[in-house]
């Protein structure tokens, strides 16, 4: 028989609240740090040039988002915004889970459910875990009831949900079977694979279709000597911080294996500390170039009244990255993962306050393998280990 943990106590309305602690994360994660919005600019001016015209024989103004042709074009900001290309799109979603990849490049893939129901867990309540945003603690719960409420209803459950402080707690408590389901982030899911039993169901999109965000690789519009991300070690690069996924674990990664660059060998970026700082800075002449998590950069050039995304020229842009997907432990009772599926998977959340406020009126199912397989081998390049040290 499976594992009953019971609830003594009738069902109740009132949800209950916990919060759990645990170490601050380490997982590699995008983040935008802010930045002094003052006019105090880092350089010379914008373009570091002069503001003279663009003269790169690369420069291209026919733009296909499902086909940049990176090795022959070259493009201005705005022709990245104008094709909606600061996301992921259906397209893309579509691409990473079609790669073809039955293992996962770096440590081991998701647990497969037992076929032994002695071996199951039955938890009653279900706990839900997930990290607040900006809101309180109550008013993310709130958010929530709407998402939790069609649990309950698809489980026969009870479910709980759990705050915890950092992303690392989820993986712990998972680990622990103290956590059922739960909402990870992008950099910390191969944690909860390899050593939380989870296993990623899905992640939400936007009404759009579009998803995540993306790594480009920038320079001024005006810098013609810069065509490629293999120019950048002849120039001042920067990188953000070191812990960042889309400002320096994933452009190492990546600007190694496509484009040969090394960092420490022939490849020397500043950390400037910021996205915001290297945007500001590229702009600004104290940098010539570097990478830039796509959505940090919107957030800039939206707050910065004296910069415009055609002061800057994409030369490539990475794959995007996937959202932070809704997981669960991989030994729960087939009836809650089969009702965990048909609540994520086939219900729309729009006009509800869980697909409003979290921008997510459907959920899309995702390979570990395959949609996770940049994340890996960036994980794998940096030499992340899945233990207790790194969490």
């Amino acid at each position: 028989m499976a594992k009953r943990q019971s609830n003594s106590g009738e069902r109740s309305s009132r949800r209950t609240f916990v919060l759990a602690t645990g170490a601050i994360c380490t997982s590699i994660l995008a983040g935008c740090l802010d930045g002094d919005d003052s006019e105090n600019q880092a350089g010379a001016g914008l373009g570091g040039g002069g503001g003279s015209e663009p003269d790169d024989p690369m420069l291209s103004d026919s733009f296909d988002p499902q086909n940049p042709d990176w090795e022959n074009n070259n493009y201005l900001g705005s022709q990245i915004v104008e094709h909606d290309f600061i996301r992921g799109s259906e397209f893309d979603l579509e691409q990473m889970g079609d790669r073809g990849r039955t293992e996962a490049v770096y440590g081991r893939e998701p647990v497969e459910h037992p076929d032994d129901p002695s071996e199951w867990i039955d938890p009653d309540p279900i706990v839900y875990a997930d990290l607040p945003r900006e809101d309180s603690e109550q008013a993310y719960a709130d958010q929530l009831e709407p998402m939790i409420e069609k649990l309950e209803a698809e489980t026969g459950r009870d479910v709980e949900f759990q705050t915890i402080e950092s992303y690392a707690a989820v993986v712990e408590g998972m680990r622990s079977e103290r956590i059922h389901i739960a909402n990870f982030a992008t950099g910390n899911t191969p944690f909860g694979v390899n050593m939380a039993g989870m296993v990623p169901l899905a992640m939400g999109v936007a009404g759009d279709g579009e998803f995540g965000y993306r790594l480009l690789a920038i320079t001024r519009a005006d810098m013609d000597e810069i065509q490629s991300v293999s120019d950048f070690t002849d120039f001042r690069a920067t990188h953000t911080e070191e812990s960042s996924n889309s400002g320096n674990q994933a452009p190492s990664a990546l600007f190694d294996e496509h484009f040969g660059l090394t960092r420490g060998e022939n490849y020397d970026p500043e950390m400037s500390g910021g996205h915001e700082q290297s945007v500001r800075g590229i702009a600004y002449g104290d940098y010539d170039c570097g990478p830039i998590c796509s959505t940090c950069m919107e957030q800039t050039v939206d707050a910065v009244d004296n910069i415009d995304w055609d002061d800057f020229k994409v030369v490539w842009a990475a794959d995007p990255f996937p959202t932070g997907p809704v997981g669960y432990r991989y030994n729960l009772h087939e009836d809650i993962i089969q009702a965990t599926r048909e609540t994520f998977l086939n219900t729309d959340w729009s006009g509800t306050v869980f697909g409003e406020e979290a921008g997510y009126p459907t959920y899309e199912e995702v390979d570990y393998m395959n949609h996770w397989h940049d994340v890996m081998v960036n994980q794998q390049y940096n030499g992340v280990e899945y233990d207790e040290a790194n969490l």
